[in-house]
């Protein structure tokens, strides 16, 4: 895979030498009376790659919002590549910061090429307006399409796209700055089984090289942790249930009180499986 790493234009920004390329210290997040996020502790290190699951309504998405750089805490704080939110200028920080979310697809227009939807992501647009591309950034944004098998959509319609072909698209899109950290907020979500494996070796792969930023993933099944991912976070109801190698948090026990149900967890070839206890 050689999705990582190559030559695009860069939005760099100085914050010196830092230790973490994530880190929540007692983040909370408050909307109104509710109380979504609750002191939430998490460090995210260089040569990690981190799976985040939990129930709906958790947290997770939430938690992703913050780590983008696209949330401020109510309390606590977020150190994201070094720079605290609160004292840097996000616009300059979130382009070095890959997101694939739900939220972020619904305000790609249908009407926008598919080249367009990978193009833009340089100038962290989700449209293209007036602004001008050069040779290297579209050279940029095909190679990224190659990697997800999607290249030969580029002069498609973002609208038009069946569901696991917009979710490697997104991802080719999160990729295009050359980002030091890439979140994927639940990319399996309303794929069918051949779909969601494609994805699962895609991000497999990724995380198997080096070259690539370091990854967080949200999902909802155990099924779809990737192999190579390292840790994992179990979050209830807006805290942290469990958080550490990924063999030592996807257990049955961390993983029944994470969701609220009694769990068997199995683990085959670097692939997990989770069930009801009988």
């Amino acid at each position: 895979m050689r999705a990582c790493n190559q030559n695009v234009r860069p939005a760099p920004v100085s914050v010196g030498l830092m230790s973490s390329v994530l880190e929540l210290q007692d983040v909370t997040v408050r909307r109104g009376t509710t109380t979504i996020l609750d002191s939430i502790t998490w460090t995210v290190n260089d040569d990690e790659r981190w799976v985040v699951l939990g129930r709906n309504g958790a947290g997770k998405t939430t938690l992703i919002q913050v780590a983008a750089g696209r949330l401020h805490p109510s309390s606590g704080t977020a150190t994201i590549l070094g720079a605290r939110l609160g004292r840097v200028d996000v616009f300059e920080l979130r382009p070095r910061i890959g997101l694939a979310s739900a939220a972020l697809a619904d305000r790609i227009p249908p009407g926008e090429t598919v080249l367009d939807v990978v193009l833009t992501a340089a100038y962290s647009q989700t449209g293209r307006w007036r602004e001008r591309y050069e040779t290297l950034d579209h050279d940029r944004a095909h190679a990224l399409l190659n990697v997800f098998d999607v290249d030969h959509l580029a002069g498609r319609l973002f609208g038009t796209l069946s569901e696991g072909e917009r979710k490697r698209v997104q991802i080719a899109r999160s990729l295009m700055t050359d980002p030091e950290i890439l979140l994927l907020d639940e990319p399996g979500a309303g794929l069918d089984l051949g779909a969601r494996e494609e994805l699962v070796g895609a991000l497999a792969e990724l995380a198997g090289d080096p070259r690539c930023p370091v990854l967080v993933l949200v999902t909802h099944h155990v099924e779809e942790i990737p192999p190579g991912f390292t840790h994992a976070l179990l979050l209830k109801d807006g805290r942290v249930s469990a958080a550490g190698p990924v063999t030592e948090v996807i257990r049955s026990e961390q993983l029944s009180e994470a969701f609220g149900l009694a769990l068997e967890v199995e683990r085959r070839d670097d692939r997990f499986a989770a069930r009801a206890s009988r």
